[in-house]
C-alpha cells in the first residue's frame, strides 16, 4: 500500500492509472481486481490504514505514559515524519474515497482528534471549542510536515516539531 500511496502522493488520484497501481505492487493492472474492485477501493484502503493507526497507536500510547501528551505528540511526528505520502493522500484524496469509507475515515479522524482533545484539555483546562482548535491547528503543523521538514532531517525536525506543538496546545 506504501507504493499506492507514494503514487497517488506524486500524481493525485486522477493522475494514476490502474495499471500503475497494479506495477507499483508487482502486479498487472487486471491482477488488482482481484484484490480491489478498483482504484478508488484502494484508496479506501490506503486511508482507512493511516486512520486506523493513528487513532488506535494515538489511544494506547496515550493509556500507557505517564506523560500522555508528549506520548500523542512523539507518535504524530514520528508517523508524519516517516511517512509523507501518507500524510499528502490522507490530506488531499479523501473526496476521492466512496461514501461509506469515507464517513468511517472521518469517524476514525474524529475520534483520534477527541483524544487529543481530552489529554490536552486535562492539561490546559479551557472550553472545549478552544481546545479543539488548537488541536486542529497543531494538527496542520504537524501535517505540513512533507513540505516543512524537507531541508531538516527528521533527528532535527522533531525536536523543533514537538517544543512548537507543545507550546501551541498549552498556550
Amino acid at each position: 500500500m506504501i507504493a499506492a500511496a507514494d503514487l497517488f502522493a506524486r500524481r493525485g488520484y486522477h493522475g494514476v492509472s490502474i495499471g500503475e497501481l497494479g506495477a507499483a505492487v508487482g502486479l498487472t493492472g487486471p491482477a488488482l481486481y482481484r484484490h480491489f474492485r478498483g482504484k478508488e477501493d484502494l484508496l479506501a484502503e490506503v486511508l482507512l490504514d493511516i486512520s486506523v493507526r493513528l487513532h488506535d497507536e494515538g489511544v494506547r500510547r496515550a493509556a500507557e505514559s505517564p506523560d500522555p501528551l508528549g506520548a500523542l505528540l512523539d507518535w504524530h511526528i514520528a508517523f508524519a515524519l516517516g511517512n509523507p505520502s501518507l500524510i499528502t493522500v490522507h490530506e488531499r484524496e479523501l473526496d476521492n474515497v466512496p461514501a461509506p469509507q469515507r464517513r468511517e475515515v472521518r469517524r476514525l479522524q474524529r475520534a483520534y482528534l477527541e483524544e487529543w482533545v481530552r489529554v490536552v484539555g486535562a492539561l490546559n483546562p479551557r472550553p472545549e471549542d478552544q481546545t479543539r482548535a488548537a488541536v486542529h491547528a497543531v494538527f496542520g503543523l504537524l501535517n505540513s510536515t512533507p513540505y516543512s521538514a524537507v531541508t531538516l532531517d527528521p533527528a532535527a525536525m522533531s525536536p523543533l516539531l514537538r517544543t512548537m506543538a507543545r507550546a501551541a496546545l498549552l498556550a
